[in-house]
């Protein structure tokens, strides 16, 4: 059986990953950081339909519980096939109003959160000589959102982390992508006033947000795809 290790994984992005990961047979280990309820609810999900599913508390903007998240995953039989950076935080201000505490907990999140997850995942995958790193970037990673630099910054960080890491571990057989998605009905965007939406997907060719299912089945689909790395796959409805 593959294991695959998704940070984030209680709601919208990594509950749709975790729960296609399951219904195709995969151990999941399910990541969450303040949603205990619903990830357990996930993984009892996931059982109860023939899978395996195994929850573990993390902070990944904690170097140290990242390792112990890590070990948890290996745990079952030594190795980790997949791992998918979803965990991520939004702020939304204006770039000098966002305090540096602020700031840094989303860096430490979004960014060093995936570096590290990523860092004690990798050993294991280069003694396989197989294995594959998805990350969750954004749209803003590639153009930008004004009232949201701090977070575009982290999302861009990720996609040049990608890049060269890709190219770094390609010869000992590790794939390493990233998914940009545009709008997606998550409860990020919760905060968004519904005509705020409806403004935005008139300018998406596609005239509708994303669904967390639709993310899911593309970084499934990197996961697997077994000569395709260093790619970033915008998943935005066309609009870039």
């Amino acid at each position: 059986m593959q294991t695959v290790l998704i940070t984030g994984a209680s709601r919208g992005i990594g509950r749709a990953t975790a729960e296609y990961f399951g219904e195709r047979g995969w151990r999941v280990i399910i990541n969450y950081n303040n949603s205990e309820t619903a990830a357990n609810e996930l993984a009892a999900s996931i059982n109860q339909k023939g899978g395996e599913a195994h929850v573990f508390k993390t902070d990944v903007g904690n170097t140290d519980e990242c390792k112990a998240l890590v070990d948890f995953a290996v745990s079952f039989d030594g190795k980790i096939d997949a791992l998918i950076n979803n965990a991520a935080i939004d702020e939304m201000s204006l770039f000098g109003e966002l305090s540096c505490e602020r700031e840094r907990r989303l860096f430490d999140v979004n960014l060093f959160g995936t570096m590290d997850c990523t860092r004690y995942a990798l050993p294991y995958m280069l003694r396989e000589h197989s294995g594959a790193i998805v990350n969750v970037s954004s749209i803003w990673g590639q153009v930008g959102a004004s009232c949201e630099v701090q977070y575009s910054t982290s999302k861009a960080a990720i996609i040049g982390f990608t890049s060269a890491l890709a190219k770094e571990v390609a010869p000992s057989g590790v794939r390493v992508n990233c998914v940009a998605p545009g709008v997606i009905d998550t409860d990020m965007n919760k905060n968004v006033s519904p005509e705020d939406l409806a403004a935005f997907c008139e300018d998406v060719p596609m005239c509708r947000m994303g669904t967390p299912r639709e993310v899911a089945e593309c970084i499934y689909f990197l996961a697997s795809a077994t000569y395709v790395t260093g790619q970033v796959l915008g998943i935005d409805g066309g609009l870039i």
